[in-house]
């Protein structure tokens, strides 16, 4: 069960991360803010994936 988590979490993040390109140049965010706006959304992605784990494997 460990494995296919891990396989849809980074799956996810790609996923997320396409999407975030694509906002990124819709909405034609300067290149200095792409890194933060990427940084940031990692970041919640990772706290939402971890939560989940913890979630669904130790309750």
């Amino acid at each position: 069960m460990l494995i296919p988590f891990f396989l849809f979490s980074i799956l996810y993040l790609f996923m997320i991360n396409s999407m975030t390109n694509s906002l990124c140049i819709q909405k034609e965010i300067p290149e200095e803010r792409q890194a933060k706006v990427f940084r940031t959304i990692n970041v919640l992605i990772t706290i939402l994936l971890t939560s989940s784990y913890f979630r669904v494997f130790f309750t």
